[in-house]
């Protein structure tokens, strides 16, 4: 994607309506991953929100903004985490993942890892993320190729991704 395009993503996630988005939590070190990981969901039919420059928050960091994201994660449709060493060592990321596990159905929240291949999965020894579903490429049950889909590691049971932001 070349650099305007990639200006573009950004600016429409960050001037996003968070209520019935995709809210994409993210570590602040991780932005030239939002990118991909934004338009991973849009080209599967998400309207992603990411809080970067939401002109409704205080442009520094305060119990307003604490406030603020509470009510857009409440207000958005699912909620995805960026998973990367960063996000682990962010102080906003795992609240954020808090609030979204007590404001929606744990079937709503899914993992997005950044990992170097398919059978890395150090990210789910990372306490609690092992907890959640994760958006994976591979091959799934009834379809010919492979697909992104939302996996619930636990019960071996996936949904197609696009189908997933749509329930």
């Amino acid at each position: 994607m070349r650099l305007t395009e990639q200006a573009s993503v950004r600016k429409a996630a960050e001037e996003r309506d968070p209520n019935g988005a995709t809210f994409l939590s993210h570590s602040s070190k991780d932005q030239e991953l939002v990118v991909g990981a934004v338009a991973l969901l849009a080209e599967h039919g998400a309207s992603v929100y990411i809080d970067k420059k939401d002109p409704a928050l205080p442009p520094y960091t305060s119990t307003e903004t604490a406030i603020g994201l509470k009510k857009r994660i409440r207000k958005s449709r699912n909620f995805v985490l960026l998973a990367s060493e960063n996000s682990k060592d962010s102080r906003w990321v795992p609240w954020e993942l808090g609030i979204a596990d007590q404001a929606k159905n744990l079937f709503r929240v899914a993992i997005l890892p950044t990992v170097e291949s398919q059978q890395d999965k150090g990210w789910t020894k990372w306490e609690y993320l092992g907890l959640y579903r994760r958006i994976v490429w591979g091959d799934l049950k009834g379809y010919d190729d492979s697909v992104w889909m939302v996996l619930d590691q636990r019960t071996k049971k996936a949904v197609e991704l696009s189908r997933w932001l749509k329930i």
